[in-house]
């Protein structure tokens, strides 16, 4: 029987992490992983992520998977892969099944981060080939180069679901709607904002009532809800689609700490069922940690934080380090993760209708229902400016945890401030030179590049854009409203891609000049 210092369940965001932290101070590490491939969800998320530099913003996910496989080699982790842990059992015993045989491992501590499984919803022809969780979606998209199918319906309007909708877009997909039962968007107002001005509708406030098809989806139909989440007879709506994604929330993968005797509970703020821990992350079984998604459901940028926290506190209890090294390091840590549990989507407001930014300024309600700022509502923000020179025009209109623009600029054209959460505000005195790193810093991809004075009667607008093939200079279309409401003809007048904007292509385009505040995407004719 092979022994450790330590065993991590799991090679996604946290437990990698937790392996690295617990190896910087000595510890032999050994991380088993039931998938071919380590790094969990990362490689799955071609977005930017969102936070500040210590969290890895602007960086995409499946790069933040490369550094930390890299240092988890570079500093001696073991991975084993293909390897799915079956039990654990008293004296930190952890039985694992790989090469066709039961294999025992012992471990002085152990780490579960086996992360969250995806919820479905049951309805009408939900087993139904074509009915997949969006995260298989994404499965399929980004790590075999498949698309999921030819016209899809998206259920689900947290990040999760926003999210994957973008990408289904971006791999030739045509998301049909985007919906959910709920009153009011769940995710992010950016991520919601870029999908709706792709021309995607958003229905909010209804539901699946049935999706039809023999043998495989061939369609869909959706219905309003009333206060008790039934279907109101009479607001039926069909869709003629091929797939239905479900993005109804995820729930912790939490069946080893139940084996291993440790405390639960119910939690339906953390997710489900969880296992109760401290603010190390260790259960009431001393030295067996959770960490990450398996502890409560939160983003990847948390689930690196509470990894790393576990992995010095094993380190620490077995005497791999020092209490003055781990009270300086913990605390970090702590007001690491405090930051991004900071602002409208702190775990202390889900479910709450925010109405006013911290800034004291009208939540848009329009973003809420819609998915998109209405114009009347937008000028209000301190991101969006007039001038007739060129300037950056901010429309990230919620307190979230995210500041790269920040430091994308150079000219200290766009502030923010000490605190993350804070809405980015545009200083007119700084000379904006046209550099766009602001708009490929933007893991929202809410900041335009605006100049109002580019040709007479002309106003170009630089965008950032994630689509394939690139249209090139020359390239005649239509400039699409917030909405996705083609309201103008355009003209792209330049594309500029850089290793710097890390695959975040900017489109410059010339719209008339009473469009300038209105047209935020381009499509070609």
């Amino acid at each position: 029987m092979k022994r450790y210092n330590l065993i991590v369940v799991g090679a996604g965001p946290a437990g990698l992490s937790a392996a690295i932290e617990a190896a910087r101070h000595g510890m032999s590490v050994m991380v088993f992983d039931e998938n071919h491939k380590p790094g969990g969800q990362l490689f799955k998320q071609i977005h930017k992520f969102f936070g500040s530099k210590e969290h890895k913003a602007k960086i995409r996910g499946f790069n933040i998977g490369y550094e930390l496989l890299k240092e988890a080699s570079d500093i001696g982790v073991e991975v084993k892969l293909d390897a799915t842990v079956t039990g654990i059992f008293e004296n930190k015993e952890v039985t694992v099944s790989h090469d066709g045989a039961i294999h025992h491992y012992k471990a002085d501590s152990v780490i579960i981060a086996t992360g969250a499984a995806e919820n479905m919803v049951p309805f009408e022809g939900w087993t139904l080939p074509g009915v997949i969780g969006a995260g298989a979606a994404q499965t399929l998209m980004n790590l075999h180069g498949v698309k999921p199918g030819k016209k899809i319906l998206m259920l689900g309007s947290g990040n999760v679901g926003l999210v994957v909708s973008f990408q289904l877009l971006q791999c030739g997909c045509e998301v049909a709607a985007l919906v959910d039962a709920a009153p009011r968007i769940g995710g992010y107002g950016v991520h919601a904002a870029k999908v709706a001005r792709t021309g995607v509708p958003f229905y909010l406030g209804y539901t699946i009532k049935k999706v039809e098809g023999d043998e495989k989806v061939e369609g869909v139909t959706i219905g309003k809800v009333d206060e008790h989440f039934k279907i109101i007879p009479g607001t039926e709506i069909h869709f003629d689609v091929d797939t239905v994604c479900v993005a109804v929330g995820l729930s912790p993968m939490s069946q080893l700490l139940k084996m291993s005797g440790c405390k639960m509970e119910d939690n339906p703020r953390r997710g489900g069922q969880v296992p109760i821990v401290d603010e190390y992350g260790e259960t009431s079984v001393p030295c067996l940690f959770a960490a990450g998604d398996v502890s409560g459901i939160e983003e990847a940028s948390a689930a690196m934080i509470k990894g790393k926290t576990a992995g010095l506190r094993a380190a620490y209890k077995l005497g791999f380090t020092e209490e003055s090294v781990m009270s300086e390091k913990t605390a970090a840590y702590a007001a690491d993760l405090d930051s991004l549990r900071q602002g409208m989507f702190a775990p202390c407001n889900r479910g709450r209708l925010i109405e006013k930014t911290d800034e004291g300024i009208p939540v848009s309600m329009n973003l809420l229902t819609k998915g998109f700022v209405a114009d009347e509502e937008i000028v209000k923000f301190p991101g969006f400016t007039r001038q007739t020179v060129l300037h950056p025009v901010i429309e990230c209109t919620q307190n979230i945890p995210c500041n790269p623009c920040q430091d994308a600029c150079k000219k200290h054209c766009i502030k923010i401030g000490s605190c993350i959460t804070a809405l980015p505000q545009v200083d007119c005195s700084a000379q904006c030179t046209g550099c766009g790193m602001c708009v490929a810093s933007c893991s929202g991809q809410a900041i335009f590049l605006v100049h109002e004075d580019f040709e007479p009667g002309y106003t170009s607008i630089t965008l950032p854009y994630e689509f394939l093939p690139l249209p090139e200079k020359g390239t005649k279309g239509y400039g699409l409203s917030r909405s996705g409401e083609k309201i103008c003809e355009a003209e792209v007048v330049g594309v500029k891609s850089s290793p710097a904007y890390d695959k975040t292509n900017l489109l410059t385009m010339k719209v008339p000049n009473e469009f300038a505040d209105r047209a935020r995407f381009f499509k070609a004719e």
